[in-house]
């Protein structure tokens, strides 16, 4: 693989001759111009892909790292607002030194964090790649599938399939893996999401979004107004590095009982509760109660988040057993995005489907509570993974 300081040179060059040919004002709803996202890396095409329904819902996707760039819906007085975080270029999203973010991405293989970077498969022990405080988080990081170019299977107004096959030993993690990402909008304005992937090896493979919403329709402001839904009655406690410590908690009685739509606000504030001290705001799983008997309900809600300002509500459905929910705590840095905004820490919710963070170490020791939460997948089988987010006004 190419070094990204040679990526980003190339990158430079192709941003400016690209802009310089956008004279004609062709931007998305969302204000983007597609010509910043034209150019090469590795050897393979990126551009800006847009996705339209009949209700002027927009969301613009590049497939770099499968990313979700912005996701325009309207409002309670019919505005257009782009509720998502991210850049307006390429350039940042590549820039993995000095603009890091897993801003929209598609992720894999494997999201969210393996302890010590250690997994056991079939009985043979693989050393992952370590990029956080020792733990392999997102699949490797930089060199995880959020960083790589995705290939365009099909393209139609409404939907687009990102494709990816991710060799044997990448990274660490054992067999060659194909996998997908369908992105389809609704006519009911819903952004539906199929990962799917199959192996030549028994593997692991944990695929989610991690969109950053915003529904205030101003992401220079801190969030934490917005009224967040959680319908889990239980929860994964982790360690100071975010790992879970293996236990399943109730929320009852805790700032983790989001069962009763409050906004996030209210709890986030109470650093007497380690948890929210150590991370410096939400950055959990929650066991959803929509996944039981080893089988998510995925038409029923399992998380909400809504804006009083804009009164944009956001539906969240999947089959998988788990949600982290995180609250932009690592934002703040003074970093010039989308449109020139710099954002402020907790200006926005990430509401990522997953089997539970760690899953291939809890797993393989029958942790009680992780025994849905089975992360492995065979050559025999395929891997489907289905989360829709659903707007509305109210």
């Amino acid at each position: 693989m190419a070094s990204y300081k040679h990526q980003l040179a190339g990158l430079g060059a192709a941003l400016l001759i690209f802009s310089s040919c956008n004279t004609n004002g062709n931007l998305t709803a969302s204000g983007l111009n597609p010509t910043a996202f034209d150019t090469t890396i590795n050897g393979k095409q990126v551009q800006l892909y847009t996705l339209t329904n009949s209700n002027g819902m927009e969301v613009c996707l590049t497939n770099y790292g499968g990313r979700v760039v912005s996701l325009t819906v309207p409002d309670k007085n019919g505005k257009l607002t782009d509720v998502v975080l991210g850049y307006d270029n390429i350039k940042q999203y590549a820039d993995t030194l000095n603009s890091p973010s897993d801003f929209g991405s598609s992720v894999g293989r494997y999201a969210n964090r393996i302890k010590d970077a250690k997994l056991t498969v079939d009985g043979k022990e693989y050393k992952l790649k370590a990029n956080d405080n020792g733990n392999c988080l997102h699949g490797g990081g930089t060199t995880g599938w959020l960083n790589q170019v995705y290939d365009v299977k099909a393209k139609t107004d409404s939907s687009i399939v990102f494709a990816i096959t991710a060799p044997d030993g990448e990274n660490g993690f054992p067999g060659m893996v194909k996998a997908t990402a369908t992105y389809t909008v609704k006519s009911n304005n819903t952004l539906d999401i199929v990962f799917e992937a199959t192996t030549d090896k028994e593997t692991v493979v944990n695929m989610t979004n991690h969109s950053y919403f915003n529904l205030n329709g101003d992401p220079s402001k801190e969030g934490m107004d917005m009224v967040l839904y959680i319908n889990a009655d239980n929860w994964t406690p982790a360690d100071k590095f975010y790992i879970p410590t293996g236990e399943i908690k109730d929320v009852t009685g805790t700032p983790m009982d989001f069962r009763k739509p409050h906004a996030i606000g209210e709890t986030i504030v109470d650093t007497t509760f380690d948890q929210i001290k150590n991370a410096t705001g939400y950055d959990h799983n929650w066991c959803l109660n929509t996944f039981s008997n080893g089988k998510g309900d995925d038409t029923k809600v399992c998380a909400s988040l809504y804006s009083p300002k804009t009164g944009i509500l956001l539906e969240m459905y999947t089959n998988e057993p788990g949600v982290q929910v995180y609250t932009g705590n690592f934002q703040g840095t003074g970093i010039s995005c989308k449109h020139g905004i710099k954002y402020p820490k907790h200006v926005s919710v990430c509401l990522e489907s997953q089997k539970f963070p760690d899953s291939p170490t809890k797993f393989t020791a029958g942790t009680k509570g992780w025994e849905f939460s089975n992360p492995y997948l065979k050559p025999s089988e395929k891997y489907y993974s289905h989360v829709a987010y659903k707007f509305s006004v109210k």
